[in-house]
């Protein structure tokens, strides 16, 4: 794995914004699907049919209730990319439900496609914003403020952090089937497989950058020299 290299924001940044436009992407897959949604989307679909304004932005109003606990808790201030995180994945969500063909399949089959192809893309999108490693999101934080605080293990605090949303979620008329099971079984598995994956990807492009720009220093010495 790589060290953080302050020279390669930039091209880190482009992967951070490539994961979670494709996370963004399985998110918005699985909720068309309707065969149930992750404990948080399951929230953020609950509010949309309670009070209105739409999914992406009560991804948005949740992220910042959930980084001030984070901040109250920590007693630290949020990291950058935890409001870029916050913000990015909700207005990405917006953008993909108002593709014209974004549309619940009419058999099962049509949703159970759409439904698996939206957990491997969910899956690998997260691998890849973390693959950046331009820190986590606001559900991340918070996890980490409360594992810190309680000295729980991270399983147990984000069970009980996904259990309670879900139970919230589902009193609001959120979407919740055997869908939702499945995704509690196999997220974990599948980002496990994906984020090596996506490191290994990450690493190799921006060690590529390195050697771009070390082969562009050293002909630009030489055409130094040559005029000299």
């Amino acid at each position: 794995m790589l060290l953080k290299n302050k020279g390669q924001i930039g091209p880190r940044f482009l992967v951070y914004l490539t994961g979670l436009l494709v996370m963004s992407l399985g998110i918005v897959l699985l909720i068309t699907a309707d065969l149930g949604a992750t404990p948080w989307d399951v929230l953020h679909v609950g509010l949309y049919y309670q009070l209105g304004l739409t999914i992406g932005s009560w991804s948005i109003i949740v992220g910042i209730f959930i980084l001030a606990a984070s901040a109250l808790i920590s007693k630290e201030l949020p990291q950058v990319g935890a409001f870029l995180n916050m913000i990015l994945i909700g207005l990405f969500i917006d953008a993909f439900l108002l593709l014209p063909f974004m549309q619940t399949p009419n058999g099962l089959a049509g949703q159970m496609a759409m439904f698996g192809f939206g957990i491997v893309i969910y899956c690998y999108g997260m691998g890849l914003y973390i693959s950046a490693q331009l820190g986590a999101g606001p559900r991340d934080s918070l996890m980490i403020a409360l594992t810190a605080k309680t000295g729980w293990k991270v399983r147990n605090v984000r069970a009980l952090m996904e259990v309670a949303v879900l139970t919230v979620g589902w009193q609001l008329g959120g979407p919740i089937f055997w869908g939702t099971i499945v995704l509690s079984l196999t997220v974990g598995p599948i980002v496990g497989a994906a984020l090596p994956q996506c490191q290994a990807l990450t690493d190799r492009f921006l060690a590529k950058l390195i050697e771009k720009d070390i082969h562009a220093n050293q002909m630009l010495k030489e055409k130094d020299r040559g005029a000299s």
